[in-house]
């Protein structure tokens, strides 16, 4: 690949990240695996000859769907619907409200999503959120048009259908995962944490001296043994989380992601622009949005 193209090549991917990442991780519901997703697009990109690709970010869109639907499955032991499954009846919404459906999708969906089964999510996600049509949808799943729009149908009465969990149970994790923070407790979390976690921090924290990037339940407890004094319990974007809020000023947000009742991946963020963004409700008083 010559310097002129792979040059070029970088430039319309950059373009085109904010897309892949937003399609990731809606499929996913972890901004860690979208960022995983959308880096594995870019290594097959740099390993593709794309002359004959008239679309780059809809073929980027195609390899970022696979992958995350790879992810997924790797990670799901749900087993997916026999491909000969029974047609079903058609759902009678009308095509309007399904777009008002699409728009609504928020955090507390997310989480209902992972009730389906990972080519459901897929389906939904591609179709009701990001308006990709059935047939190219079919070709990533494996099924035929009509099947996945059968399978569309299908989940989104499920979404519609669902509540999201009951959050107590996360929120006990964090205000445990807390406590072991402040008391120095290393080996209580690294209990807490999945043996892979995860913590990232943005660049506002990494110009504190924090490592973008930490791996291993380990690694990310040593993070956080003997801290934490000022943090406080919240929700971000309706995860339970922790913030640290002075005089009710949210200056830094610790948003959380789980897997099997554990920690799984932890974000730091410190942009005021990027906190201003998400919905958070501390939990010892109430608050705002991004305040």
């Amino acid at each position: 690949m010559t310097d002129f193209r792979a040059d070029w090549l970088a430039e319309q991917f950059e373009g085109s990240r904010p897309h892949l990442r937003a399609v990731a991780y809606r499929v996913l519901g972890s901004a860690s695996g979208a960022d995983d997703a959308v880096q594995e697009a870019w290594l097959r990109l740099s390993r593709t000859d794309t002359d004959a690709v008239d679309n780059l970010t809809s073929w980027l869109t195609t390899v970022v769907a696979r992958v995350a639907l790879d992810m997924l499955r790797s990670r799901n032991s749900r087993r997916e619907d026999p491909l000969a499954a029974q047609p079903e009846a058609a759902s009678g919404i009308d095509p309007a409200d399904e777009a008002v459906l699409a728009d609504s999708v928020g955090q507390a969906v997310l989480v209902v999503l992972e009730t389906l089964a990972p080519h459901e999510r897929l389906v939904f996600v591609l179709h009701d959120m990001f308006d990709m049509p059935f047939d190219e949808i079919a070709a990533i799943v494996g099924r035929t048009p009509a099947a996945t729009r059968q399978i569309a149908s299908r989940a989104r009465r499920r979404v519609r259908g669902a509540n999201p969990p009951d959050p107590k149970p996360l929120r006990a994790i964090v205000d445990a995962f807390l406590k072991a923070s402040r008391d120095g407790d290393f080996a209580g979390l690294v209990a807490l944490l999945d043996p892979d976690a995860k913590l990232t921090a943005d660049p506002a924290f990494v110009k504190t001296g924090v490592p973008p990037e930490l791996r291993g339940a380990r690694a990310v407890a040593s993070m956080f043994t003997g801290r934490a004094q000022g943090a406080e319990p919240a929700t971000i974007d309706g995860i339970p989380g922790l913030v640290w809020a002075p005089r009710g000023r949210t200056l830094a947000v610790f948003a959380f992601e789980f897997k099997d009742q554990r920690v799984a991946a932890i974000r730091m963020i410190g942009d005021r622009a990027a906190i201003g963004r998400l919905a958070i409700e501390l939990l010892t008083r109430r608050s705002g949005p991004g305040h």
